[in-house]
């Protein structure tokens, strides 16, 4: 068995550590490019989602690599991601690859027991000790909340950075210098360090800077690559970003989801726009517009690739909140086809727009 799985921001990262220390051989998805997209797009049904197309073209990436199995989390819920294994085996069947899928759904989902029976297709690969394997997959917790909060305290910090580009760039060699780690415990050790070069970051508290949360539909806000790096590009004009759904968030939630604990701020806040779960992450789309609001955030941005249905809801319930909370929110539909030209216009004229609004509020205009 050699293992792949799609590439989903800092999960890789979290996926290699866990990987490494089972002993398991595996092959680390390529980063999502544009050649990666235009193969997906080839062999995807054009009505299908970005995130889909994305995910074929890396496949077959990895295939060419040597990997014969697919790891995939999955969904139950209305999202079309929760079919995304089974149109993902055809395609892949049809183009002549032989491959194995195992699809870790939620055990409210499935049941306990199935989801320990898919588990142990993956635990019987690895050889160690039942100790080893439990510390491999602790070093995995530790290693994807660790990465998340180092990311989510430099793109708030770069707003009130002295020297600038400073939090961008000690990210960034963070997340080179951890994929060419060898075991759990170095890659720890390696953010364990970044972490601390982010602390000693110099800083003006005197700054006020723009405060932009993104929301929106997992993946695309998760993976740079198919939202056009719209984080990194936020930060190079002096932004505070916070994205609230992150991997670590996604993992918390879903154990607690078992026992109906999951997310109680983002239900209570989004009770009275949208007090149902409608499949995907619409939900906490309307959750999360809210509380930045609450947090005092100067806006928010909502991504969802085109034809995401739970987030076409969630679209159609933004304008609402945006008035009646005097938020600003801005809503980016990506697809393949989306242009970066237009893509950039758009956020600059919201940034100019949330600037005119912060000096109106200061001055008294």
């Amino acid at each position: 068995m050699k293992i792949t799985f799609p590439n989903l921001g800092n999960t890789c990262l979290a996926a290699k550590a866990v990987f490494d220390g089972l002993g398991i051989d595996y092959v680390l998805p390529p980063k999502s490019n544009k050649n990666i997209l235009e193969a997906g797009c080839l062999y995807s049904p054009e009505e299908i989602c970005l995130p889909f197309k994305i995910m074929i073209g890396s496949y077959i990436e990895s295939i060419k690599k040597g990997a014969d199995t697919i790891l995939l989390v999955g969904s139950c819920g209305p999202c079309r991601f929760g079919e995304y294994c089974e149109l993902q085996m055809n395609i892949l069947k049809n183009l002549g690859y032989n491959l194995k899928f195992i699809v870790l759904d939620s055990p409210k989902d499935i049941g306990m027991k199935e989801f320990i029976r898919r588990l142990s297709e993956i635990n019987n690969e690895s050889h160690i000790s039942a100790y080893k394997k439990l510390k491999a997959l602790s070093y995995g917790l530790k290693i994807i909340n660790l990465i998340d909060a180092i990311e989510k305290k430099a793109e708030f910090l770069s707003g009130y950075e002295i020297n600038k580009g400073q939090c961008k760039n000690i990210l960034n060699q963070c997340k080179a210098s951890a994929l060419k780690s060898t075991t759990p415990f170095e890659m720890l050790s390696i953010l364990k360090g970044y972490k601390n070069k982010l602390n000693n970051v110099p800083v003006d508290k005197n700054k006020n800077p723009l405060k932009i949360a993104i929301i929106g539909e997992i993946y695309t806000i998760i993976e740079p690559f198919s939202n056009l790096f719209i984080e990194s590009k936020l930060i190079d004009y002096g932004v505070s970003v916070n994205r609230y759904i992150t991997p670590s968030w996604w993992v918390k939630d879903t154990i607690l989801s078992i026992v109906r604990l999951n997310s109680p701020i983002i239900r209570k806040c989004s009770k009275k726009y949208l007090p149902l779960y409608i499949g995907g992450h619409a939900r906490e789309c309307i959750g999360n517009a809210v509380l930045a609001k609450k947090k005092g955030f100067d806006g928010a941005i909502q991504i969802f690739p085109m034809g995401c249905m739970p987030e076409i809801v969630s679209k159609s319930i933004l304008p609402t909140i945006s008035k009646e909370e005097d938020f600003p929110i801005l809503t980016l539909v990506v697809d393949e086809l989306t242009g970066e030209d237009g893509y950039i216009t758009r956020i600059e004229a919201f940034l100019d727009l949330l600037e005119r609004r912060k000096n109106n509020v200061l001055y008294g205009n």
